[in-house]
């Protein structure tokens, strides 16, 4: 389930670099000088989440299955950071 969670990634001027979000999982987020060192780091941080939740006993969201092109085509905004 760990690798069903949606990922959103964008470049940051401040940051001067790529920011890596999984929406699904509260505070999980990661950054990487280039997209997909941003992925590969998300990736870890998703598995480290759900790794954490599962030792405290925490509730693990189910995944969102409704994509952004979803979102989209049915009318719905899509969340700006």
């Amino acid at each position: 389930m760990k690798n069903k969670y949606p990922i959103e990634i964008f470049f940051s001027h401040e940051d001067e670099g790529y920011i890596a979000l999984a929406p699904d999982l509260p505070g999980c987020s990661a950054f990487g000088e280039t997209e997909e060192e941003a992925l590969a780091e998300i990736k870890n941080a998703i598995a480290l989440w759900v790794e954490t939740a599962e030792k405290e006993g925490k509730g693990i969201p189910d995944p969102s299955n409704q994509t952004l092109l979803e979102k989209i085509m049915t009318g719905q905004r899509a969340r700006v950071t």
